[in-house]
């Protein structure tokens, strides 16, 4: 195999080879520490480097013994799960390939160190803050927590040269102003409110400039830029300030895609940026990939759209449509989902929409309004057929039924997808 994988290429080896066995919502502190034998058995180092406030244990895992040095963490909010378990395969891999001579040269020029699930507290949990209720990204400052204390010793004892701050955004993020999902978004961190561009974000710059390129070429127009906005209490902006120039990478979610092909997007962009790094191709690298990513976007999109329901409340009739999100849950999980807007939406975007002309729809409990959970029977009356089509829709899941005429006769008339 050559040296300079491609996009795909680095796609097909982690599908071929990656140990995460689990969508990453549905990962636990103890099926890490599974991921974590298997890396032990292939020869790695790795070591307990502290425990959380409820004394789960925190580990570091290590590859290669070059003089450069990369630090990456997952994890500091318990939610954001989809890099822990693309750093476990991206370690695995090189650990199983070491005499390739890619890997080999990537074993020979930097040292990785990589903390996965840095708040087990917060995974366990499932919820961005450890358990003390601090969010661990915003205690740079003050060190009230015992992950944050942690995270700052382990770069002041090591002084990385670069580090990736690894996180999950919201899957209704945008790609700009478009209605397209940012599947991935990249930010150089800055260490300055003036937004310094010193000699190490200038690398980062190329970095990411790589990881976009790649990126885009297998999910085009679902790269996006974050927020840069000057954040003196958070760990990126800090690290960036104290000589480790972090590069941030924020993991949204794509329609039609599941978890797992998100860790295979994180795998592709953590080899790339290595290997940029490693072959020094990231100095030919063109910062404008990376600087003229849209920035990101907010409250364009919406889970599930219903246009032009006649929405029935206490005898009223009001034409209009209905807007419902879901919120964050573990994949095993039954997901809620709540009503967003109702109204004339004509500017906002559904990932799934629907026709609901035709249809009268009735709150199975309470109203149809903002904030209330969706859950919604659509009845449509039939003059051909005896009975009406009854479609519920509770819990993020449409169920259909038919009363009393045969079923198979309602389907036809299930609701639409709008063009």
């Amino acid at each position: 195999m050559s040296f300079a994988q491609t996009p795909k290429e680095l796609a097909e080896m982690w599908e071929k080879e990656h140990i995460s066995k689990y969508f990453p919502s549905d990962v636990w502190h103890k099926d890490l520490l599974i991921y974590l034998d298997d890396l032990r058995k292939l020869g790695l180092k790795v070591d307990e480097v502290g425990r959380s406030n409820a004394e789960r244990s925190i580990y570091q895992v290590g590859f290669g013994r070059g003089p450069l040095k990369i630090f990456m963490w997952s994890q500091m909010h318990g939610d954001e799960p989809t890099a822990t378990s693309a750093l476990v395969d991206m370690l695995s891999y090189f650990q199983k390939h070491r005499q390739e001579d890619w890997v080999k040269k990537i074993e020979e020029t930097v040292t990785i160190r990589a903390v996965p699930m840095l708040n087990p507290d917060g995974a366990e949990a499932y919820q961005r803050r450890n358990l003390q209720g601090i969010d661990v990204n915003r205690d740079a400052a003050d060190l009230r927590t015992p992950e944050a204390r942690l995270l700052k010793k382990l770069r002041d004892d090591w002084s990385p040269a670069i580090g990736f701050n690894l996180h999950n955004q919201q899957a209704l993020t945008t790609v700009g102003r478009t209605p397209k999902q940012a599947a991935i978004s990249l930010l150089v961190v800055f260490g300055d409110e003036a937004k310094t561009v010193n000699e190490g974000q200038a690398r980062n710059q190329r970095v990411a400039a790589a990881m976009a390129t790649a990126l885009q070429q297998l999910i085009p127009g679902h790269i996006g830029r974050y927020d840069d906005e000057w954040a003196p209490t958070a760990f990126g902006d800090n690290f960036s300030a104290w000589g480790t120039p972090v590069i941030l990478i924020e993991t949204g979610a794509l329609h039609g895609r599941d978890e797992m092909f998100l860790v295979k997007m994180n795998f592709v962009a953590f080899v790339t940026a290595i290997q940029s790094i490693v072959t020094g191709s990231e100095k030919t690298q063109d910062p404008a990939a990376y600087i003229s990513l849209p920035s990101n976007g907010s409250g364009g999109i919406v889970n599930y759209l219903f246009r032009r329901a006649n929405i029935i409340d206490h005898g009223d009739r009001t034409v209009g449509d209905i807007a419902v999100i879901a919120e964050r849950r573990r994949a095993s999980f039954v997901v809620s989902a709540k009503i967003s807007a109702v109204g004339a939406l004509g500017t906002l975007h559904g990932l799934d929409e629907y026709d609901a002309s035709g249809f009268n729809v009735y709150q199975r409990f309470g109203k149809v309004r903002p904030v209330n959970l969706a859950n919604f029977i659509f009845i449509r009356q039939i003059e051909l057929l005896i009975g009406i089509v009854v479609i519920w829709f509770s819990n993020f899941r449409p169920m259909l039924s038919f009363q009393p005429a045969d079923l198979s006769k309602a389907r036809s008339l299930y609701l639409k997808s709008s063009d």
